[in-house]
């Protein structure tokens, strides 16, 4: 790397962790070592650098212009505070910060700004007329989208801004295990960039007083989980513990060995035989590269996380341990898997070197061939963007293994009968009704009970050697299916007591569900090591594994006592058992599953004395608004009573889902989801008076009208801030609605001319739903004393409660509500309109009339602020075709603030034509091609439920097989 004349660097590092900071030492140690002169900006204290690098070309300035994500412990971060704190640290002061960054660049005389991944620092050299690269496998517009749905969209603007600011830099060097990046316009990829060695694994060794003959396992957290302790029986006989980040006055047992804050961790990792850690760039690179085993354990909201895990498991090096067993101790099983890989990643690890190089070339205006513009990629990288969008089918040709997810499988529903031939179970009980999904989802379980564990162990994801060795597949399964939903009108008026309609869409999930008595349940590793001390008197055990768990960043097995559930002899609280799902986010997902046996427990009395083995497969896409979690707890809940041999009726099962969802999950939803889960037909309308939940009947949809559902790509949340804010905005204005009647009445009274106000009055005193006040009654006595807003303090201080179960007040936020209290009463209105509307006859003006009622349902969600930019531009495109088209309507659906729009029009070609149009604008506006929903299927109480048993199998190995038991993690 010889140069005619020294350069001078400005790279920025993240204030996130010291991972940013040691990988930014490889790159500057290469730049100086060519002769160059760097200034670092970073926070990370200074023997990080100096440790390193002894040079008078090395400048350090000690500033911190963002803050990463803020972590209340070791493997949780804080969503809001992270938001909060970046608007501190780079947003409001944001023009000051431009401004000394501008007078310092140029005062150094810097030829290129690198930035680590510092947003702001992008643009500060775009203002100063500096060139600028990033160097990162993440972004933060990436990491901060999701956290969002949490903290509210009013911080959606910081998102915006980061992207824009990253959008100045002229390129991207890529580091594997990426994420993606769409602000980035071209992008170079380079090889790992991994911290040399100092010292040899002996010599390491020696320095520690540790032999050869003894195992060293490495704990690198960087912190450690608030009040938990160390304890010597962790650890397997013969093995030591290296623990790093250790605070000065922690106490370590005897075989816990505390390593100095300034340690260079790069030989220690070598010198080990395991790690136990946190997923991080740093620990991840550098234990590929020296092929260490790697126990990770996941951080809640860092979105990072799971591609790292991608590239690690990729290469055969990683192991998941539940935060559970970490906690608890019971680390053996994964030690023990963990030392049984073979890491095989074999690739370059002088990144650094290669960086350097392309930063110098570029400082010098050198610009290599491979700099073009990256169209695909960056498209590619805005579907996955954002919030977390799903759907991803085709594979790029210049995508790595690792970066692509594992797809579903397919739920065609066009199969022949042929197809639709289960061979390797008998259907003792149910029918497919001819869904080819369901026969799909059957032989999925006859290839799952055909493994064969000694050669096809390296071959299959983890959640389906999980699954295979979960049933003993000689004995009965029970299997159930409940669909998504299309909200066709309703919507959020649901919590209010309107009127609704739901269409079943085609997507389902299926549950499947098998008890055995506790000493013939198998048990995974890690199960039987917290167990191996009661295998004389077995408990009862429940062990959930979900398909699919990787797309949405969720470990892929559950497991319980089912004693857990139970407090002496009483089920726990619902309050309880909702923290109990909390303490691991990874896993909270298991609450919609095992939420139903709680549920079962605590309002029917049922006890469950055998062990339960439940797996669950859902092609209904997650934060769609297509009610993805109704169809978990719906198919879980009638799978469980169908292989307990519990007869409850589908409607009885809707309103025990809902007690799932709204008191265990913690989700503040209508009941018309899990209604149009269970109680739905094909093709028909569901319609429903939430009150709470009366089913009026089926709607025919005419044959001359078709419904779609098309995704806007935003990730939908009925748990996120904005959903939950208008509820509750919703309940605060019928509390003072009752209030201001209930304040009229004694004034009338008095007056025999009043008697019928009076009458009126006393209802709206003690009223009960919303959607039962006429609209007219709203606009002549209400709608004009309504505040826009209130204060939580303000409302609890005048009313004292908003008399919502499901929600609880803020007393710091303001909330809207009158548009809120406005909707569900105009809503209910339109809902009668439309389903009246659907029985008149065929005519332009039934389906112009139809479709007016969907648009006025779309803008009302607007003005509560649920609607998003991508739903009203899909919106806007129907309203486009409608002077020469035949599409009639569109709305918004479910919970709003993104998922799906519901659009109405004539089922024609011509429809068809358009709607396949729509996709294709709304791709060109946004770079993602939305996907379809087309077609219905029945509700699970149609479907029932199929008992299953698998035929007599040939192989003689198959009873040896299915005996073994092993870890999830296998």
């Amino acid at each position: 790397m010889a140069t005619t004349a020294p350069l001078v660097f400005a790279y920025y590092v993240t204030g996130h962790g010291f991972g940013h900071a040691t990988r930014v030492v490889e790159v500057t140690r290469h730049l100086i070592d060519a002769g160059h002169v760097v200034h670092v900006v970073t926070a990370a204290p200074d023997f990080v650098f100096t440790t390193e690098i002894q040079s008078p070309n090395l400048f350090l300035r000690r500033v911190l212009l963002d803050c990463g994500a803020v972590q209340s412990d070791a493997l949780t971060v804080d969503r809001l505070a992270s938001l909060e704190k970046y608007s501190q640290t780079a947003v409001i002061p944001r023009e000051s910060i431009l401004a000394s960054e501008v007078e310092w660049l140029k005062s150094i005389k810097a030829d290129l700004v690198v930035s680590d991944v510092v947003p702001i620092a992008c643009r500060a050299a775009a203002d100063a007329g500096i060139r600028s690269v990033c160097i990162t496998n993440f972004s933060w517009d990436f990491i901060y989208a999701d956290y969002v749905m949490a903290a509210g969209h009013h911080h959606r603007s910081i998102i915006l801004q980061i992207a824009e600011d990253y959008s100045h830099c002229e390129f991207l060097i890529r580091l594997p295990g990426f994420c993606p990046m769409p602000a980035f316009r071209d992008v170079v990829d380079i090889p790992l960039v991994v911290r040399r060695l100092h010292k040899s694994r002996e010599e390491v060794r020696k320095e520690l007083g540790v032999g050869d003959d003894v195992k060293l396992l490495i704990f690198n957290f960087g912190g450690q989980p608030a009040g938990w302790k160390l304890k010597e029986e962790y650890l397997p006989t013969g093995w030591r513990c290296l623990v790093c980040g250790a605070s000065d006055d922690q106490e370590l047992p005897p075989n816990f060995i505390k390593l100095p804050k300034d340690a260079y961790t790069p030989d220690v990792i070598a010198a080990s035989d395991c790690m136990l850690g946190k997923i991080g760039y740093g620990t991840s690179s550098e234990a590929m590269a020296y092929k260490l085993p790697f126990i990770f354990v996941r951080r809640d909201y860092f979105n990072e996380e799971p591609f790292l895990r991608n590239i690690i498991e990729h290469y055969k090096g990683g192991v998941e341990m539940i935060r559970r067993d970490l906690l608890s101790g019971c680390w053996q099983p994964y030690i023990d898997h963990a030392v049984s890989l073979k890491p095989c990643y074999n690739g370059d690890i002088n990144g650094g070197e290669v960086a350097a190089s392309i930063l110098q070339d570029t400082a010098h205006g050198n610009v290599h061939t491979k700099y073009k513009p990256c169209g695909a990629r960056r498209l590619r990288d805005a579907i996955v963007l954002g919030y977390q969008l799903r759907g991803i089918s085709e594979r790029q040709a210049n995508v790595p293994d690792w970066y692509v997810h594992a797809p579903l499988p397919s739920q065609e529903h066009d199969q022949s009968k042929e197809e639709m031939h289960i061979p390797d179970f008998e259907v003792l009980h149910g029918d497919l009704q001819g869904l080819s999904d369901t026969a799909s989802f059957l032989k999925a379980l006859g290839e799952l009970s055909a493994i064969d564990f000694e050669r096809d162990n390296k071959d299959q994801l983890r959640e389906r050697l999980a699954a295979a060795r979960l049933f003993n597949w000689e004995e009965e399964i029970f299997v159930a299916r409940a669909p998504g939903r299309l909200d066709v009108m309703g919507g959020i008026a649901d919590y209010s007591g309107s009127l609704v309609l739901q269409m079943p869409i085609k997507e389902a999930c299926h549950a499947a569900v098998q008890k055995n008595h506790p000493s013939k349940q198998k048990l995974w590793k890690h199960a039987q090591a917290r167990h191996h001390s009661d295998r004389d008197k077995p408990t009862p055990i429940l062990e959930i594994v979900s398909f699919g768990a990787d797309l949405s960043n969720r470990g892929p097995t559950f497991d319980m006592d089912i004693s857990d559930f139970m407090d002496g002899e009483q089920p726990i609280s619902y309050e309880a058992a909702r923290k109990y799902f909390s303490r691991d986010t990874s896993q909270r997902w298991a609450a919609y599953v095992a939420g139903a046996i709680l549920v079962l427990m605590t309002e029917l009395g049922v006890r469950f004395e055998d062990s339960i083995s439940i797996v669950i497969s859902s092609a209904v896409p997650e934060g769609k608004g297509v009610s993805s979690s109704a169809a978990v707890e719906v198919a879980s809940m009638t799978a469980i009573i169908a292989a307990h041999g519990l007869k409850i009726a589908p409607r009885d099962i809707a309103l025990l889902c809902q007690k799932v969802e709204n008191h265990i999950v913690g989700a503040p939803c209508g009941v018309m989801d899990q209604m149009a889960s269970a109680c739905g037909e094909k093709n028909k309308l569901l319609a429903m008076l939430c009150q709470p939940a009366e089913v009026l009947g089926l709607v025919d949809i005419p044959s001359h009208i078709k419904f779609w559902g098309i995704d806007s790509g935003l990730r939908h949340s009925v748990g996120g801030s904005d959903y939950g804010s208008v509820r509750i905005g919703t309940f605060m204005g019928r509390k003072m609605m009752k209030s201001m009647a209930s304040s009229k009445v004694d004034e009338y009274n008095s007056d025999e001319t009043g008697r019928n106000s009076t009458e009126l009055l006393e209802a709206e005193a003690s009223l009960a739903y919303l959607c039962n006040l006429p609209p007219h009654r709203y606009e002549g006595g209400y709608a004009n004393k309504l505040p826009e807003r209130i204060t939580g303090e303000e409302f609890l201080t005048k009313y004292g409660s908003h008399d919502d179960p499901v929600t609880v007040i803020n007393r710091d936020l303001s909330y809207a509500v009158k548009a809120p209290t406005a909707h569900p009463v105009y809503e209910n209105s339109r809902v009668k309109a439309f389903k009246s509307l659907l029985t008149a006859a065929a005519s332009d003006e039934q389906l112009s009339a139809l479709g007016e009622l969907m648009y006025q349902c779309h803008y009302s969600y607007s003005a509560c602020g649920l609607g998003s930019v991508g739903t009203d531009k899909l919106v806007e495109f129907v309203q486009m075709m409608r002077l020469a088209g035949t599409l009639y309507g569109a709305k918004i659906t479910g919970g709003g603030s993104g998922g799906t729009v519901c659009v109405m029009g004539e089922k024609s070609v011509r429809s068809s034509e358009q709607i396949r149009e729509i996709q294709q604008r709304y791709k060109n506006a946004t770079g993602f091609m939305p996907y379809v929903f087309e077609g219905s299927s029945p509700g699970a109480g149609k479907f029932g439920y199929l008992k299953i048993r698998r035929r007599s199998s040939p192989k003689s190995d198959f009873a040896a097989a299915s005996s073994l038991t092993a870890s999830a993690e296998h």
